[in-house]
């Protein structure tokens, strides 16, 4: 089994930045791809960022792109999602999540999640 927990959520205002960050424990060996979903009140939960198992392929939901960027840091089992130019409407629950080596390089994403951490963006 596999622990994700994130942080690095909270308070901060329009144009501002955050660092959310994703730590990886128990049979990290299954890990493969990791990425990002948020869900605001009232909405589906939705992409907005994963990363391939050695951090060559990135891929954005297009309300993020240019502002957000996924990263991984594989030799700490974490990863990262640096997010500048907030705005009020990147407000939602993050929640990191990770996908589970299914043989022949097959990765299946997403298979473990973590609790969540709340981003506010309000002035």
């Amino acid at each position: 089994q596999v622990q994700l927990v994130e942080a690095g959520g909270g308070l901060v205002q329009p144009g501002g930045s955050l660092r959310l960050s994703c730590a990886a424990s128990g049979s990290i060996f299954s890990i493969c791809t990791m990425g990002w979903y948020r869900q605001a009140p009232g909405k589906q939960r939705e992409l907005v960022a994963f990363i391939s198992s050695g951090g060559g392929t990135t891929n954005y939901a297009d309300s993020v792109k240019g502002r957000f960027t996924i990263s991984r840091d594989n030799a700490k089992n974490t990863v990262y999602l640096q997010m500048n130019s907030l705005k009020p409407e990147d407000t939602a629950v993050y929640y990191c999540n990770a996908g589970k080596k299914a043989g022949s390089g097959f990765c299946r994403y997403p298979e473990y999640w973590g609790q969540g951490t709340q981003v506010t963006v309000s002035s």
